[in-house]
């Protein structure tokens, strides 16, 4: 067994030996055999690198040859064009020099004549002066004393003349001076047109059909009193078709119940609840309304940047009026009138516009506040800070004040003109407003009333207490003091109902 493994040992040992002399043998001949490729292939690359490189000389020099021949061209090209500016400048040096030698001859020329001239000039001279002394020698008198002697008597003359133009011209004024102040109204008033404007105490409102009649009048009535107690309006419902008529002299609540009316037909759903919303609706599209109002009656009379409390209170006008004519629509006539004045006399057209639209505006809040128009306008316009001359023609177009400027005066004559004219006014309805409005005022004196309202003409007054103030029992005192009070103080025909309302609510939610 030891045999055969040194046997096994030694045999190995002579494969190694063996091998390693093979691979040896065959490293050697993979050696030259790479030597010799190599040596080829740097033989050929001698040789390429040769023929590159005679390539590039050549294409060198083909190169340097064509840039040698177009420098040559250009090289020609330049020599030519400088010998053409040579022959230009020739010729213009030569030009200039036949200029300079004619303008030499015109001077020597002009020289000549200028000569001419003075030496005229001095013969003329010397004949003048002869001329004065043979004048002063026969009229005795000196240069100065002539001039200042034809001074005077031309003087005297114009003095004469003037005074005559003067006195013509003041006589043909004063003969012209009322035709010229109509031309200049008619002029004005012609370039406004406006509808005249009369309101009235009574609405409209269309209905789908007749049945919706029964719908407003309720159950035993109870919509149709929920809609005038909340509105203050007087409904008529009669046999006219298709038709509810709202009665007030007040066109805010004209307005107010319109809308709210209106409303409760779209919707179909009428009930004191929806009624109630239906008219707080209302009053809030009211409100938008009267700003809307406002700023088209700025925008259409031009008269620039007003304040928004001042917007308002002219949207307001438009639910006001004074013997049947709208306020608004007055205003903004008599705006118009006033610029188209101004314009005629060549004054500020939209100072006088402004003046105008804003001569009224104490009647915007002659319902809540105490005085005259006038007065509370003037103490608007101060509030929000209006020029000067604006508050003077506010408070001087009914005379209360003198006015300061002559656009104060153009307002009054304005203001005349859109209320004096056919229709624009009638005496008899302002009348009947002004007793409704009194016969209001009288039954808010007593404590306790949250709401009054006029209606039937002038016929009833509608009173509605407050239940936490007035009693079951004060309310049958309360009615008979104000009718007592009524009578007293007021003078109508026939009778008027005071009807006088309690209401107690109570209102819980079922969670």
């Amino acid at each position: 067994m030891i045999y055969l493994k040194i046997e096994m040992f030694f045999i190995a040992i002579l494969f190694f030996v063996v091998g390693f002399y093979f691979r040896k043998i065959f490293l050697e001949k993979s050696l030259n055999s790479a030597k010799n490729e190599a040596k080829k292939i740097l033989d050929q690359a001698k040789e390429i690198a040769e023929t590159t490189k005679k390539e590039i000389i050549l294409e060198g020099k083909e190169k340097a040859h064509k840039f040698r021949e177009n420098l040559e061209r250009e090289m020609a090209e330049r020599r030519k064009e400088i010998q053409f500016q040579e022959r230009r400048a020739r010729q213009r040096e030569e030009l200039v020099d036949r200029k300079f030698e004619s303008a030499e001859n015109k001077e020597i020329a002009s020289e000549k004549k200028l000569k001419k001239i003075n030496e005229k000039a001095e013969e003329i001279e010397k004949i003048r002066l002869n001329q004065i002394s043979k004048l002063e020698k026969i009229s005795n008198l000196t240069v100065e004393q002539a001039k200042k002697y034809m001074l005077e008597l031309l003087d005297s003359d114009l003095v004469q003349e003037k005074a005559k133009k003067i006195s013509d011209f003041n006589q043909n004024i004063e003969n012209k001076k009322e035709e010229i102040a109509k031309n200049v109204l008619s002029c004005a008033v012609q370039k406004y047109a406006s509808d005249y404007v009369i309101e009235t105490t009574v609405s409209v409102v269309n209905l789908p059909n007749d049945e919706m009649k029964g719908r407003i009048i309720g159950r035993e009535g109870r919509n149709i009193r929920s809609i005038e107690t909340l509105t203050g309006v007087d409904l008529i419902i009669d046999d006219t078709p298709e038709a509810i008529a709202i009665s007030s002299f007040d066109p805010l609540r004209r307005e107010i119940a319109k809308v709210a009316l209106e409303l409760l037909i779209m919707d179909g759903r009428i009930h004191p609840a929806k009624i109630e919303e239906a008219v707080k609706k209302a009053e809030e599209d009211l409100e938008k309304s009267i700003k809307k109002e406002g700023q088209r009656a700025v925008l259409e009379t031009g008269v620039g940047e007003v304040h928004p409390d001042l917007v308002y209170l002219l949207g307001k006008l438009k639910y006001r009026t004074s013997y049947g004519q709208n306020i608004l629509k007055h205003s903004i006539e008599t705006a118009h009138i006033s610029g188209f004045l101004a314009s005629e006399l060549r004054m500020d057209s939209l100072i006088a516009k402004r003046c105008g639209l804003l001569h009224d505006i104490g009647k915007a809040s002659t319902y809540e506040c105490e005085g005259s128009h006038v007065t509370i306008g003037v103490d608007i316009l101060k509030k929000y800070s209006e020029k000067n001359i604006v508050i003077n023609t506010a408070a001087s177009h009914h005379d209360d004040v003198e006015p300061e400027t002559s656009i104060a005066v153009l307002v009054q004559a304005a203001d005349a003109i859109s209320a004096a004219r056919p229709g624009a006014r009638r005496e008899n309805f302002e009348n009947y407003i002004k007793r409704l409005q009194k016969l209001e005022e009288i039954v808010t004196e007593f404590d306790g009333i949250e709401k009054c309202y006029a209606i039937q003409a002038g016929r009833e007054v509608r009173v509605i207490i407050s239940p936490d103030i007035v009693s079951d029992a004060k309310m049958v005192i309360m009615a008979r003091d104000i009718c007592k009070k009524i009578e007293e103080n007021l003078s109508y025909p026939g009778q008027i109902k005071v009807n006088v309302i309690r209401e107690n609510r109570v209102t819980e939610y079922a969670r």
